[in-house]
């Protein structure tokens, strides 16, 4: 299974197009210490030929563009593409975004909880995605979903969606539901996905961990986890924002509540952070959390990073 990020970063990605914070500056002025990065997908393949993406970015195009297995076969019909399905976690601007970018009469699977499903249906703007070519398909919670058929060569993808803690999307939150902001099961999901032979985990989006899903990642050959932040506060510290990880809906790196600390002494293959917000300081190359992260066997990604099961 050939795994490729596309996409490392949150929201807004590095450098943020309005942010002059640390991070943002030192991406404009020396990509050797802090590499650009665009908002958070995946592209999986079984067989290098068929594509699956997890999530679908706002800088989805430029994605496209950037990797040569995902442009249209030179001797295949004038339009023709090899991403076969797109899978969705949660209803984050950052991860359906790209979907607009699909809509140019190409025949694929969206699949998502049908908390997500409900949120593209009741925004009219996403029917420019035919839905006489373009499946909307519901994820069933622990239950396996093939996403992308086998052929004679191989080729076959399954994903199984757990519910991991998280928040309903920003533009969705209901201040009048009181803390949970009127978030429900389905809105915030993870991905275990198969080849038949290997399988790994993708939780771009998790508010913490708790024992359910430790258990789930026990023996992992491989999982990318959400890095939003490296600590709860550093957007307010940084002078970015009044939000806390907690109240955006994104468990931290460090702390005693922290991802770390929470998947120390497991049995993981590989452990990658993504999706990390251009306030953390482990984007930074030669800062001291970045070693940390790096001390406790943890990789932070970067666009163009591939691995291969």
């Amino acid at each position: 299974m050939i795994i490729s990020v596309l996409g490392s970063a949150a929201g807004g990605g590095l450098p943020q197009w309005n942010c002059r914070g640390a991070n943002s500056a030192t991406a404009r002025s020396n990509q050797a210490l802090v590499k650009p990065r665009t908002q958070s997908s995946l592209a999986v393949s079984a067989d290098g030929k068929r594509w699956l993406l997890l999530n679908a970015s706002p800088d989805l195009r430029e994605q496209i563009g950037r990797h040569a297995f995902l442009h249209p076969d030179s001797d295949g019909p004038l339009r023709n593409s090899p991403i076969g399905a797109v899978v969705l976690t949660n209803a984050d601007v950052d991860h359906i975004a790209g979907l607009l970018t699909l809509r140019e009469g190409h025949a694929f699977g969206v699949y998502a909880s049908p908390r997500v499903l409900a949120v593209l249906d009741a925004n009219s703007i996403f029917n420019v995605l035919d839905r006489q070519i373009v499946d909307r398909i519901p994820l069933e919670v622990d239950r396996p979903s093939m996403v992308l058929g086998g052929s004679g060569s191989g080729g076959q993808l399954t994903v199984t969606a757990f519910l991991v803690p998280g928040k309903v999307a920003l533009f969705l939150e209901d201040k009048s539901s009181g803390a949970d902001l009127g978030t429900r099961d389905g809105d915030t999901i993870g991905l275990e996905i198969s080849d038949g032979a290997s399988r790994f985990h993708y939780i771009p989006g998790c508010a913490f961990i708790d024992g359910a899903l430790r258990q789930r990642l026990k023996a992992s050959p491989l999982v990318f986890l959400d890095g939003t932040l490296f600590t709860d506060d550093e957007m307010i510290a940084q002078g970015l924002s009044q939000k806390t990880g907690k109240r955006m809906g994104h468990i931290s790196m460090s702390g005693p509540q922290g991802s770390l600390a929470a998947l120390a002494g497991l049995d993981i293959g590989r452990r990658v952070y993504i999706h990390m917000n251009n306030s953390n300081p482990v984007l930074r190359e030669d800062s001291p959390e970045r070693a940390e992260v790096e001390r406790q066997g943890w990789e932070v990604a970067f666009d163009g990073m591939e691995l291969r099961l």
